[in-house]
């Protein structure tokens, strides 16, 4: 009968991490800004380097906070935050050359 218990409660112990780890992917991948569904690919490795550098040369500088391989409005999108605290989009080509920005407004300082 102990045997039996144990087994139970390690059927449930290991049902339980599963639900859990189901859960934290389903939370990691998200959706994109727009509300569509669907996970948002992360740039990776050299594409990242070269992106990063052509998204804060056009910003001037900042850090590099979120990318995205795929973005409904380029090849790549690279978000910038600026000192102040303004994030911005920058779309990127293939080639890594910047075919667009859009600028969020600068967080109040309430």
């Amino acid at each position: 009968m102990q045997r039996r218990g144990k087994v139970l409660a390690s059927a449930a112990l290991a049902a339980a991490v599963v639900l859990g780890a189901g859960g934290a992917v389903v939370a990691a991948s998200g959706g994109d800004d727009d509300g569509n569904e669907g996970p948002d690919t992360a740039i990776t490795g050299e594409a990242l380097d070269k992106a990063s550098a052509a998204a804060l040369e056009h910003t001037g500088g900042g850090r590099v906070t979120e990318t995205e391989v795929g973005d409904e409005e380029s090849y790549y999108e690279v978000e910038v935050t600026l000192d102040d605290g303004t994030q911005v989009d920058v779309q990127l080509d293939e080639q890594f050359k910047v075919v667009g920005d859009e600028s969020d407004d600068a967080p109040d300082d309430d």
